[in-house]
């Protein structure tokens, strides 16, 4: 089963001089239960096309389905709030998604509204909370007291906490320091690993695409410019170039040795792998 776009296209203000085609005749195929990466340069369409898989946009053209739904371009669409607890969006700036007087009441929000018990929504928050590595203290604090990193952790808490099964993920570590983008993202890869949820990630860290992701989505000026599995992407040793998007630390090593006169394979992915190349390399030599 898969996330399936069929001639999508999104305008802003349609029959309006601010009209703006932000997706254009989008045909892609996401596949369920894995760890997908949506990258591009600020500005093509990635926010856009993400923001219909919870029909908080509806295409203008063409047909979405997702989860055995389908959104058709003119039709209400139908069981809305069902494919918003299925679908779960964490958006780029977390003050979109915290409103509540504290913590606790924004967390159990979203599981009340699905008529869960409040007893069992303050039991599912204080879990999700561990989850994003915050205790049972913030839970009385007011969202608008926390650093901007605290405030995703909280965004990410509140989504986790109606355990969605697709989870969407617009710059989830922004506003993180190294240490907490990894654990953030080290919980997303257990998510999607050992509970199998669909993970997408809106992103401009090549370095979480190559160590995390499955698969590679490329948006281009509101087009699907390519999409591939991770390591098929960063083979492809000028597409990155031409896109003018900066490599993984590990794949710009790699370059630079070819540049000096190596000739390392294109499947080096990891520091280990690097190294073995390169010994190989300096052996044959010796």
């Amino acid at each position: 089963m898969s996330i399936q776009f069929e001639k999508v296209s999104h305008t802003y203000s349609p029959d309006t001089p601010f009209s703006y085609a932000a997706l254009k005749n989008v045909d892609l195929e996401i596949t369920e239960g894995k760890m997908t990466a949506i990258i591009g340069a600020t500005g093509s369409g990635k926010t856009t096309l993400v923001q219909h898989l919870n029909a908080l946009l509806l295409p203008t053209a063409g047909k979405l389905t997702i989860l055995d739904r389908v959104i058709q371009a003119d039709e209400h669409p139908k069981k809305l709030k069902s494919l918003r607890k299925d679908v779960g969006l964490v958006f780029q700036f977390p003050e979109y998604q915290l409103f509540e007087e504290t913590i606790l009441k924004d967390i159990i929000f979203g599981p009340k509204n699905f008529g869960v018990s409040e007893e069992d929504a303050i039991k599912k928050a204080k879990e999700v909370l561990k989850l994003v590595d915050l205790d049972e203290s913030y839970m009385d604090k007011s969202p608008l007291d926390l650093s901007g990193g605290q405030k995703r952790r909280v965004a990410i808490a509140g989504i986790l906490a109606m355990d969605p099964k697709v989870l969407v993920l617009d710059e989830p570590t922004a506003g993180l320091d190294p240490q907490g983008s990894l654990q953030m993202m080290s919980l997303f890869r257990r998510l999607n690993k050992e509970l199998g949820k669909t993970v997408l990630i809106v992103t401009h860290d090549m370095e979480h695409v190559l160590n995390y992701c499955d698969d590679v989505v490329v948006v281009k000026d509101g087009e699907i410019y390519c999409k591939e599995d991770v390591k098929s992407f960063f083979k492809r040793n000028t597409l990155c170039e031409e896109l003018n998007i900066l490599p993984p630390a590990i794949i710009q090593l790699k370059n630079a040795c070819n540049q000096c006169g190596m000739h390392l394979p294109d499947d080096c992915f990891t520091v280990d792998e690097l190294a073995s190349a390169i010994s190989k390399q300096v052996k044959r030599h010796e």
